[in-house]
């Protein structure tokens, strides 16, 4: 029985892997749950895995959180707080943590831990963006392993087992295209909140629900391969597969092409990340290609996702840029779901923010060079924000 810590228990990633860990009471135990500030749900699932320490990443939940567990028949450890929220992370005798929390509120539990010997389900790819310079060393150093829990790294991951060492020669990954995948160019100033956050495929949260409209989670994605897996950004390419039957692909050195194939549903990357090396039997629907009918791609439109060139030159400038392009990102994400700006804005707020930062050139950035940078880049964003014309009341 393996035990496992969920960093962002209520979200999507979350509530995922905890249906995993019902499914397979014999295989996995819950040892800790950290959360936001839904209470309500995180009671209920201190209640039904009863783990030994809890938290939730406000404060001022931390009453309301004691109270809706003061029936419990056994007393967990209850924190609130961003440490809290670290302390859960590094935590007992857990074997992986799975980071779901959202952004790159994820980088401080995810390397305590790591510090604490843990291995790492990384549902979070905020955090090896922004943080790879001193995540990736810390990895290496302690010796644990750093499964990729979403989809497209997942296959990757998948395709990459009984390849020899330098057989990798391109990583393809696949983009559903999002919620305007078929909408014109024209369009997009009229896009409102609700209609980005309905993806075609996929149920997920609202931020990555709208890095999926702008194609921006595919650029962070390409970075991630490029820590990942070590390619050149010149050899990690994208393609728009609407149906998202094939999760990603990778081209080996004499040009035979692997793929992972299977229904839209994120608990089979997180099962993955969970059992590796083994393969747990599921009583999930298989794949069945008739049904699935034509698969189809084409080349993603830079006019209509320009997020996507931003990232790429983000990740080719290295050191501090991902993770200045990284919180930019999700300022620009956080200011659009508030109404506060338009669609549009969201790439020119983050062109503008990487523009000035430029001169961020620190190779070898540590910690605190990247926690400072992450609210240097957040609040070049609002002081953008004012220069816009396209803001709305």
């Amino acid at each position: 029985m393996k035990s496992i810590t969920v960093i962002g228990s209520t979200g999507s990633i979350g509530t995922q892997t905890l249906e995993i860990a019902t499914q397979y009471p014999e295989e996995f135990r819950i040892v800790g749950l950290a959360a936001g500030g839904n209470i309500e749900l995180l009671a209920r699932q201190v209640q039904q895995f009863r783990p030994e320490i809890v938290a939730t990443c406000y404060e001022d939940k931390l009453p309301q959180l004691r109270d809706a567990l003061a029936d419990l028949d056994y007393a967990p450890m209850i924190l609130a707080g961003e440490e809290g929220v670290t302390e859960v992370a590094r935590y007992g005798d857990a074997e992986s943590v799975v980071t779901g929390i959202v952004g790159c509120a994820g980088l401080l539990p995810t390397l305590a831990a790591i510090e604490a010997g843990k291995n790492i389900a990384l549902a979070n790819k905020e955090t090896l963006i922004a943080g790879a310079p001193v995540v990736l060393p810390l990895v290496e150093k302690h010796g644990v392993k750093l499964l990729p829990a979403d989809s497209e790294h997942s296959a990757i991951f998948q395709c990459l087992q009984g390849v020899p060492d330098k057989g990798l020669r391109r990583i393809l990954l696949t983009a559903s295209g999002g919620a305007f995948r078929d909408w014109p160019v024209e369009k997009l100033p009229e896009v409102k909140v609700a209609d980005a956050l309905k993806h075609p495929n996929w149920s997920m949260g609202q931020k990555i629900t709208i890095d999926s409209a702008t194609l921006m989670n595919k650029g962070l994605e390409v970075i991630e391969a490029h820590y990942l897996f070590g390619l050149d950004y010149s050899k990690i390419d994208i393609v728009i597969h609407p149906q998202s039957i094939i999760h990603s692909l990778i081209e080996l050195q004499d040009t035979s092409v692997l793929a992972q194939l299977g229904w839209a549903d994120m608990r089979l990357p997180l099962l993955y990340a969970l059992s590796y090396p083994d393969r747990l039997y599921t009583d999930w629907e298989s794949l069945d290609l008739v049904k699935a009918g034509s698969l189809t791609f084409k080349e993603p439109d830079h006019e209509k996702y320009p997020c996507m060139q931003l990232a790429y030159n983000a990740g080719k400038a290295g050191g501090l840029m991902p993770a200045v392009l990284n919180a930019a990102n999700e300022q620009a994400v956080a200011l659009f779901l508030e109404e506060r700006i338009s669609f549009l804005d969201i790439p020119r707020l983050i062109e503008a923010v990487c523009d000035r930062a430029s001169n961020y050139n620190t190779q070898a950035p540590s910690l605190e060079d990247i926690l400072e940078v992450n609210q240097r880049a957040r609040q070049d964003v609002l002081s953008a924000v004012k220069s816009l014309n396209t803001v709305t009341a």
